[in-house]
């Protein structure tokens, strides 16, 4: 222990702390952090200027809990393997490079099959880590995947050698969490419901594409029909294509409640019909054919696949405002083993729609929601909101309660997070949902106590009250 001068009887305490091998310094409690620290992982250089011994001994330095791990730092075309191998005294650090197309994975398997490694690291890098970490999961006891904010190491001196030397100090020193990676059944069914997400998706910019096209044609038949989409525009559509623009046949062709608006259809299907529209309607209609084709495609192939999960579904199916769509994506991204999460309160958090924490000097502040599986989130907020529109449920009137005090967004974030523990407790028990009914509120108020309530307003407005009980 220091003190270390600073000018104008300023000083520093600074207290020497050996350095871990990772190439990153020592930030622990009492310790004071320089910027230009060296990264060598056996430097003998010293903050206060001077030069300690070097060697090997583990002084002041957290308890290892692995003695064989390899950290991985994978890129789109290479991966930087390095092994740290611990045998109760030194440290033995081996690195090498490999590439990432099949024969490589073969490569670095048997590489770290030499040193007879226990557990390999890994970043979640986009989707580059899924075929090193796939051909890996079968070979080794353990294969983690994790959060890369969670092993950031110090900046200003990157490379690919230093980060997987990093991955594999902090997982020989307990310090970092693997991410849930599912089996493969459902990592096959998570592939399938995100692509019929995008094809949805692809339909709905198509079928806004079309309602631009119309209006630069001078055609306002979203301006009487709810919505540009349906059975009789589609035909009306396909005879403008066919070279026939006469509004009151078109407006004809109406079907359903659509029928009492001829009138207002034919006036406004006059319009400004050219050659060019034409080939771009053919093309949307054709293409909104091809989407619509594949999503049943997808929906079928989805349905298939979760025979096995048929009884869960079903289950969830009975929430207010969980659809068998919803109950799908979330099939396919929590899957149906709960035992991965501790507590609902574990599954909320991971999903994205529990509130984070965020304290500093005994103060609290709003931090807003935690970052989680954005599908999933998406999902449980369109339930959400469709559940708001029920009647006569709980998680209807638990909506409308939190609105009219946090507002419409965080409301709908609260919903989802009671769908989600809602869920896990039914998949974990295998009960089905109990609705509490939208008078939950309303019952478990006091009636003495409403009672008084309300005299004492009258009695404040000026009223005598009597009480006559009801026959």
């Amino acid at each position: 222990m220091v003190w270390w001068p600073l000018g104008r009887g300023r000083r520093v305490y600074l207290e020497l702390r050996a350095r871990p091998k990772s190439g990153a310094r020592s930030e622990g409690p009492g310790s004071v952090a320089f910027e230009h620290e060296p990264q060598n992982l056996h430097s003998s250089w010293s903050p206060l200027g001077g030069h300690t011994p070097d060697n090997n001994k583990e002084v002041g330095r957290m308890r290892r809990i692995r003695n064989r791990v390899a950290g991985l730092d994978v890129h789109r075309d290479s991966v930087t393997g390095c092994v740290e191998c611990f045998d109760g005294v030194d440290v033995e650090v081996t690195t090498q490079k490999f590439s990432t197309t099949a024969r490589g994975i073969r490569e670095l398997a048997d590489w770290l099959a030499t040193f007879e490694v226990e557990l390999v690291v890994m970043e979640a890098t986009g989707v580059y880590w899924k075929p090193v970490y796939y051909g890996l999961e079968d070979l080794f006891d353990e294969v983690w995947l994790v959060n890369a904010h969670h092993v950031k190491n110090v900046p200003g001196r990157k490379t690919d050698m230093s980060d997987a030397q990093w991955l594999a100090d902090v997982a020989a020193h307990g310090m970092v969490r693997p991410s849930m990676v599912p089996p493969p059944e459902i990592r096959a069914l998570r592939e399938l419901t995100r692509y019929r997400r995008t094809q949805v998706a692809a339909r709905g910019v198509e079928i806004q594409r079309l309602e631009k096209l119309l209006q630069d044609a001078g055609i306002k038949l979203t301006s009487v029909a709810s919505k540009v989409w349906s059975k009789s525009s589609r035909a009306m559509i396909e005879m403008l294509i066919s070279g026939h623009a006469d509004p009151a046949a078109l407006a004809e062709l109406a079907k359903g409640r659509m029928r009492s608006k001829i009138p207002a259809l034919t006036e406004a299907m006059e319009s400004r019909w050219q050659p060019h529209h034409t080939v771009v309607a053919r093309r949307i209609m054709a293409h909104i054919d091809f989407l619509d084709s594949t999503i049943v495609e997808l929906s079928d192939e989805i349905v298939e696949r979760l025979h096995p999960f048929d009884t869960l579904v079903q289950l969830w199916t009975t929430i207010p405002g969980v659809s068998t769509l919803t109950a799908q994506i979330m099939v396919a991204e929590i899957g149906a083993d709960m035992a991965r999460f501790p507590t609902a309160g574990h599954l909320a958090s991971w999903a994205g729609v529990a509130p984070a924490s965020y304290e500093s000097a005994g103060k609290r502040r709003p931090a807003g929601t935690r970052h989680g599986s954005r599908h999933l989130r998406q999902a449980l907020i369109e339930a959400a909101r469709a559940a708001s529109r029920t009647k006569g449920t709980f998680l209807s009137a638990r909506y409308s309660r939190i609105t009219r005090r946090r507002g419409p967004n965080k409301a709908a974030v609260a919903i989802a997070h009671t769908i989600l523990t809602s869920a896990w407790h039914m998949a974990t028990t295998g009960e089905t949902y109990t609705d509490l009914g939208d008078d939950f509120y309303t019952k478990r108020r006091d009636p003495a106590r409403r009672v008084n309530h309300h005299i004492q307003q009258l009695e404040t407005a000026g009223y005598t009250v009597t009480l006559t009980p009801a026959a």
